[in-house]
């Protein structure tokens, strides 16, 4: 898993440009991104709690915030949570277990570099028994 926010200076290549007008920043630059989708979420929610065999996604956060939990797939330790919020951006590697806990209302943009989108939208996805999320009433 990696972390940025988007408004703050990325490494290169890409890059942030501002002027009197606002601001344009680059969240890819010369990669290969096969699907993009926007995801709107209601507080409550509980999504993921699976992984990918070799797609890598990328999620931004537009509006609102929610809990990005997750952890090696095969591994004994426990799972790490992070707190997403808007203008945040999270890389989610190949065989990384993941899941979110929508706090509140939010939307989020992810772009998929593999199988992903249409037909193909569960063909690498991998269900895991249980919930990575910890403190929730089961």
């Amino acid at each position: 898993m990696k972390q940025k926010h988007i408004w703050e200076q990325p490494e290169s290549p890409l890059e942030l440009h501002s002027d009197d007008r606002g601001d344009i920043t680059d969240i890819f630059y010369k990669d290969n991104i096969h699907h993009v989708a926007v995801v709107r979420s209601n507080k409550g929610a509980i999504r993921g709690n699976h992984y990918h065999k070799e797609t890598t996604q990328y999620m931004l956060i537009t509006k609102g915030s929610l809990e990005y939990w997750h952890k090696p797939l095969g591994s004994d330790i426990e799972p790490v949570c992070i707190l997403l919020k808007e203008g945040d951006f999270v890389q989610t590697p190949p065989n990384e277990i993941h899941a979110l806990n929508i706090v509140e209302d939010n939307e989020f943009v992810v772009f998929t570099n593999g199988t992903r989108g249409g037909q193909d939208y569960e063909s690498d996805t991998f269900r895991i028994d249980g919930n990575i999320i910890r403190g929730l009433d089961e």
